[in-house]
């Protein structure tokens, strides 16, 4: 995995599902509010006059030599939950990202927010 630090000079490069197939670019990270790590990406999708964000999670990405590569295959990822190029993930909606890839959600103790886009 990649440091938070190192993250902004990945921004707009391609990230590419386990079998090495183009999904979108990276558009932003979101990382866990009670660790403060990268947990979570956002890849601008689509055609482009109908671009999108999708979400998809970090964990067991790796990185090449211009690329980011996920665990998880291109038609999850294209299904994942999305928002426009321009908007934020509103809190309610965090869960729905954790169950359309099957990952236990839990808010902090006082029922803060579990993402941060950084």
């Amino acid at each position: 995995m990649f440091e938070a630090g190192d993250i902004r000079e990945w921004r707009d490069r391609d990230v590419v599902d386990r079998g090495g197939s183009k999904i979108g670019t990276l558009e932003a990270i979101y990382v866990d509010t009670r660790t403060d790590k990268p947990f979570f990406a956002t890849l601008t999708v689509g055609m482009p006059t109908r671009r999108r964000l999708v979400f998809v999670p970090l964990v067991g990405a790796t990185v090449g030599p211009s690329y980011l590569r996920v665990a998880h295959p291109k038609s999850d990822v294209r299904s994942a939950p999305s928002i426009e190029t321009d908007g934020e993930l509103p809190a309610e909606a965090e869960e729905a990202v954790f169950a359309h890839y099957e990952m236990d959600y839990e808010t902090g103790a006082g029922g803060e927010r579990r993402l941060a886009r950084r």
